[in-house]
C-alpha cells in the first residue's frame, strides 16, 4: 500500500492521522498543536502557491508548511 500524507489530501477530504515522521522541534510543534495519532483531520484549502496548507482538526483551523504536511501519515479510509 502507498504511504499517504496529509499533503494528499484533497480540500473538502478527511482523513485519520496515523504517524508522525520526523523528529525534534517539527515534531514537537506538531504535536503541541494537537496533530496526533488517532486524531481526525480535514483538508480545508492550499495556498494559492501550495504552501502552507489548512486544515480542521478539533475545530480548530491549523496553517500548515508543506513539508509538515509531508511527515504526517494519513489513513483516508479510518474515517468512515
Amino acid at each position: 500500500m502507498k504511504r499517504r500524507t496529509l499533503k494528499d489530501l484533497a480540500p473538502g477530504q478527511r482523513a485519520k492521522i496515523v504517524k508522525i515522521n520526523g523528529s525534534g522541534a517539527i515534531r514537537r510543534r506538531l504535536v503541541e498543536m494537537g496533530v496526533t495519532p488517532g486524531s481526525e483531520v480535514e483538508m480545508e484549502r492550499y495556498a494559492p502557491l501550495g504552501d502552507p496548507v489548512e486544515i480542521k482538526l478539533k475545530g480548530t483551523h491549523l496553517s500548515l508548511r508543506k513539508s509538515e504536511a509531508e511527515i504526517v501519515d494519513i489513513d483516508p479510509e479510518g474515517t468512515k
